[in-house]
């Protein structure tokens, strides 16, 4: 999947319609309706699809058609007709109704995909269900025009399953959601500390022993609770090609992250080699138990390298990605400060000081990766040290990595902690559930701007798009990551798609009237997302400790 550059002027759409077209999330870029002849899908609507449109046709059979009961047989007749028009964007979509069928035309298969999506929403909540409701239905589609295309190519969502494990059927549930809100990026963050959760066939302790803890740390690092079972799980290299697979159907290119040279006290539980050996006992550490900044980082050794080699060479066979994550975030230096092998290596090296040995760790992985066609991105730690050549960065303490990386040429992905981390809070009140970080509700998250005003034109160009990051130290099964993702996601996926307006003259009213339907979809899709009015009584935590911090978070 290539990410194409957003233009940089945004404007507003069209004025609403009204009725189901006045509905959407997000919004598209044009839509006219509802003409006074629509459409009605029943049990003799056909299903036509031309070439390239496959992976639309088995979705629409299977999701749509399961949800309504209805056959959507190939064959001629009144229908859904579903092509390509390579005078299109790839991911852009023209979708006509009207009293002889619909059409979806995409100028490549996302295109068609996200405009099925766009069709699932005119019919109704009924269509995000699993069965019908009723026995012989019959679907009204509003007569109508819509006319979309995504004003960024990058348009994601990271999921942490290292701190706590989401076993495979959740994985592909957020697949479906995801889909559902037209995003395209699943960024797996698939080890750290508390967890190693892929399996590495030539090093097989790293799930063995290190993708299980025996304990977890309950709320925030400096609570005194603790869950004493045992809490750990990983996915087969099957597990992940299904994965994969799913997510490919969907559109979605999966993005895997092995974090580097931080976050990694599991692999170094699992072969003590890795570890500062000089400094530290790595034998007697465990996989930890706890949260926050682990000291315990990688050992800058050929044998690390190697090691590391190695697993991604399995991970490249298993995720046809162009970008690899490589985390390269919060790798305290004191280790290797101590380190008699780290210091020789910095002197051998020429690289300077510990920042310089950051730098050249990232910039091995760099090299070895754009040799094998890939990519590679990273935190914005990465540009500590100096930034690898061809390297992309996530831009996660605020702005400011992002502005200096776009600034000297390098792609980045705009996900600043202070705006679009879904594990911090939703309200200040006192009934939010571990509250964690700055207040974060609906409307902040749809006034977040992915590009910043200090960027040229041209240099904002760099900008590939965003994400929302979904941390889950306090999230510990998947009912809280609802709760902490939706409905901001909505917000999110808007956001991200729709070509709005400057962050203060959004139309936060006309988006929350639109999300009264949207919770409909969320109530058919199962999903526990935190109401309106606060959270319902088995969604609170009391007395589970959290870290919220006052006031408006900063715009760094």
């Amino acid at each position: 999947m290539t990410f194409e550059r957003p233009p940089v002027a945004h404007h507003r759409p069209a004025p609403w319609p009204s009725g189901p077209l006045s509905h959407l999330i997000p919004a598209p870029a044009r839509a006219e309706g509802p003409h006074s002849e629509g459409f009605v899908l029943d049990s003799s609507t056909v299903l036509r699809a031309g070439p390239g449109t496959e992976s639309t046709e088995r979705w629409l059979r299977a999701a749509l058609g399961g949800a309504l009961g209805l056959p959507l047989a190939p064959g001629e007749g009144s229908g859904i007709s579903l092509g390509i028009d390579d005078s299109l964007a790839p991911e852009a979509y023209r979708l006509t109704a009207g009293e002889r069928g619909i059409e979806i035309v995409g100028g490549a298969a996302p295109g068609v995909f996200w405009g099925a999506q766009t069709l699932r929403q005119l019919i109704g909540a009924e269509a995000f269900r699993r069965a019908p409701l009723r026995a012989a239905g019959r679907y009204a589609v509003p007569g109508c025009l819509i006319e979309d295309s995504p004003r960024f190519g990058w348009r994601g969502m990271m999921l942490d399953v290292a701190r706590h494990f989401m076993p495979k059927d959740g994985v592909l549930r957020y697949l479906d959601l995801l889909a559902a809100h037209k995003l395209n990026v699943f960024h797996f963050h698939l080890t750290d500390d508390q967890g190693w959760r892929i399996e590495i066939k030539r090093h097989p302790k790293l799930t063995e022993a290190g993708s299980w803890r025996p304990r977890s740390k309950w709320g925030h690092r400096a609570s005194e609770l603790w869950n004493d079972t045992p809490h750990g799980g990983f996915y087969t290299q099957d597990d992940i090609r299904e994965i994969v697979a799913y997510a490919h159907e969907r559109h979605i290119a999966v993005v895997p992250e092995i974090d580097i040279p931080g976050h990694s006290q599991a692999a170094i539980h699992a072969y003590p080699e890795l570890g500062n050996t000089d400094v530290v006992d790595t034998s007697a550490l465990g996989v930890w138990d706890t949260w926050g900044v682990n000291p315990n980082v990688l050992a800058p050794t050929e044998n690390t390298l190697r090691f590391y080699e190695g697993v991604f060479e399995e991970v490249l066979d298993l995720f046809p990605s162009t970008f690899i994550h490589v985390g390269g975030d919060e790798c305290p230096k004191d280790q290797w400060r101590e380190s008699p092998t780290a210091q020789a290596r910095i002197k051998e090296l020429g690289v300077g000081d510990e920042n310089g040995l950051q730098s050249w760790f990232i910039r091995h992985f760099d090299s070895w990766l754009t040799e094998r066609g890939r990519r590679l991105i990273g935190w914005d730690e990465i540009l500590e040290g100096g930034l690898a050549e061809g390297a992309t960065v996530s831009s996660w303490r605020g702005y400011g990595g992002g502005i200096a990386a776009a600034k000297a040429g390098h792609d980045v992905v705009m996900c600043p902690e202070q705006q679009v981390y879904l594990d911090h809070r939703q309200d200040e009140g006192p009934e939010e559930p571990a509250p964690i970080g700055f207040v974060r509700t609906l409307e902040d998250v749809y006034r977040f701007e992915p590009v910043p005003p200090q960027l040229t034109e041209d240099e904002a160009r760099h900008v590939l798009g965003t994400q929302a990051n979904v941390w889950t130290e306090v999230m510990e099964y998947h009912a809280r990551v609802d709760y902490q993702v939706f409905p901001r996601l909505a917000a999110f996926a808007e956001v991200a798609w729709s070509p709005l307006p400057a962050s203060a003259d959004r139309d936060f009213a006309d988006f929350e009237r639109r999300m009264t339907p949207h919770y409909a979809r969320l109530d058919a899709l199962g999903v526990d997302y935190r109401p309106p009015g606060g959270p319902l009584p088995w969604q609170k935590r009391p007395g589970v400790l959290g870290r919220p911090i006052d006031g408006a978070p900063p715009n760094v």
